[in-house]
Parts: C-alpha cells; sequence; structure tokens
C-alpha cells in the first residue's frame, strides 16, 4: 500500500549549503505527522519539495504515491497547502481571495461560503486581507487550503504569532480535518501543539532528524531519572524512585487523603531536544 507520502535518502543543498541531509520518511495515509525543529532547521524547504516547488539535489519525494516534482493540476487539486502569506492578496476581500482560488483549480462558488463558515469567518466574507487580525488571516489561509476538500495538508508553521485562543481555534480546524480522513503534514517549532496534536514527529536538527516516533514514547525513552514526585496538599513535594518500593509509600499518602498530584519525570520535547543537540528551541 502506498504512503501518503514518503522520502527515500532525500538532499537538499543552496550552493554549498546543506540542507537536508539524508531524510528519510513513511507517513500513513490519516494521521497527523509532525515535523519539528526550529527557525532554519529545514522545515519550510523539505515542505516545498513535497509540493513539488523545490526540486531535491539528490534523493527520491513522493506524494500520494507519485513523484512529488510531478504533479499536476489534478494532483494539486487533492493537496491543501498553507504557508504564510502563500496565496494571500491583501486588497481582495477573503471571499475574493477564495473566488480566485477556486477558478483556478475548477472548484464550485458554493464551497467558498461554506469554508468561510467553517473556519469562522462567514462574517468577514467581505473585509478585505489586509485588514484582518493575524489570527483570521491564518483561518483565511487555512480556509484557501481546505477549499478543495483535500487528501493531504501541508502546514507550515500555522500558529506562529498567535494568542492562545487563537490558536486553539486552528488546532480544531486541524483535528477536524483528521477526522475527515485527511492526513495532516506540520511543521512547528511549538513542542506543546506537537505533542497535544500528532500521531509521530521527527525532530529536525540541521537538516538531519535527530529522533523519530511517538510523541510520548520518545519523551518516555529519554526518562533518565525515573522518578514519581509527588505534591502533597500541605505543599511538601516528595521526590521518589519510579519502582516498587514507591507503593507502598504512595499508598500511605492516598489513604490518608493528602496528595494533590503525582508525576513521573519523563522530560518534554524540548528537553529531549536539547540532550540531543545542545541547543534550544528558538
Amino acid at each position: 500500500m502506498d504512503h501518503a507520502i514518503q522520502t527515500q535518502e532525500l538532499v537538499h543543498c543552496f550552493g554549498e549549503r546543506l540542507i537536508l541531509d539524508r531524510i528519510n520518511l513513511q507517513i500513513e495515509k490519516g494521521e497527523i505527522f509532525g515535523l519539528l525543529g526550529p527557525s532554519g532547521a529545514g522545515k519550510t524547504t523539505l515542505i516545498k519539495i513535497l509540493t513539488g516547488q523545490l526540486k531535491p539535489t539528490e534523493g527520491e519525494a513522493s506524494v500520494m504515491g507519485k513523484n512529488a516534482g510531478r504533479l499536476n493540476g489534478n494532483d494539486y487539486s487533492r493537496i491543501g497547502i498553507m504557508m504564510d502569506n502563500f496565496g494571500l492578496y491583501d486588497r481582495l476581500s477573503c471571499y475574493d481571495n477564495l473566488k480566485l482560488f477556486a477558478k483556478i483549480h475548477n472548484q464550485s462558488m458554493e464551497k467558498i461560503d461554506k469554508v468561510l463558515q467553517k473556519v469562522g469567518l462567514a462574517e468577514a466574507n467581505k473585509t478585505a486581507a489586509m485588514n484582518l487580525s493575524k489570527g483570521m488571516r491564518n483561518r483565511l489561509l487555512f480556509a484557501r487550503a481546505l477549499l478543495s476538500e483535500p487528501d493531504i495538508l501541508f502546514l507550515d508553521e500555522p500558529t506562529s504569532g498567535l494568542d492562545p485562543a487563537a490558536t486553539e481555534e486552528i488546532h480544531k480546524l486541524i483535528e477536524n480535518e483528521k477526522a475527515r480522513g485527511a492526513t495532516i503534514f506540520l511543521t512547528t517549532h511549538n513542542m506543546v501543539e506537537a505533542s497535544k496534536l500528532c500521531d509521530h514527529i521527527a525532530l529536525l536538527n540541521e537538516g538531519n532528524i535527530v529522533e523519530y516516533g511517538e510523541p510520548t514514547e520518545i519523551c518516555r525513552r529519554y526518562n533518565h531519572q525515573k522518578k514519581i514526585l509527588v505534591h502533597l496538599k500541605d505543599g511538601t513535594d516528595v521526590e521518589m524512585q519510579n519502582d516498587r518500593t514507591a507503593a507502598v509509600q504512595i499508598s500511605g499518602y492516598l489513604e490518608k487523603e493528602i496528595v494533590e498530584t503525582i508525576h513521573s519525570t519523563e522530560p518534554d520535547l524540548e528537553t529531549v531536544f536539547m540532550e540531543l543537540t545542545g541547543r534550544k528551541f528558538d
């Protein structure tokens, strides 16, 4: 069975600068895949290769079983792309931005009002893109990507610069698309976002994938301390080894009903990234 997205030994260089170094990925249909890395790691470059905007220096990339460099108009109607200001015209209204895109891709005009409603922009359909807030612009970009009801969505930093409320709105839209059956390729440097949304992630650093897997499984893999932290109602913090010796002590706290919280000490994704690379996300 074909994977939704696949790369084999993918390499890309800008001049003598190596941007992507032997990238191998297999992304299944219907999953949310997250590519995580700091600015300049190569995330956007990979999206551009997968969507046919760039030709790789070496290796292969396929989307829906087809070489990414040979995608045609019919293929692009099955792909939605959300990149910063990609395809938005500031002087056109929300409706006219989508109308232009619909004409290019032979989509029904009837879909425009439906997709604006879907992303919460129905009341702003006559508003020029230049007058939208950052959150509303992102929703319009998302609407543009959704207009053809694509099988695959490429979302490049979809919540960058948004406040928590606007971020949550975009997250709901992403989850709705997964429920519809779409495959979603998400780039982000927001570790909380990746942990919440993604079925699998790859950590990208200086063009190399340094770790891959399910977010929670990766964090467990790097849980070197293997301890349990218990916070009691009187404010006391108790640290103990995460093994059978802790059972009696925790049971005693629970019987006395004095436990406020219990946590294991596995790291978050950012801590894992720092351990692997020696650098923070930026």
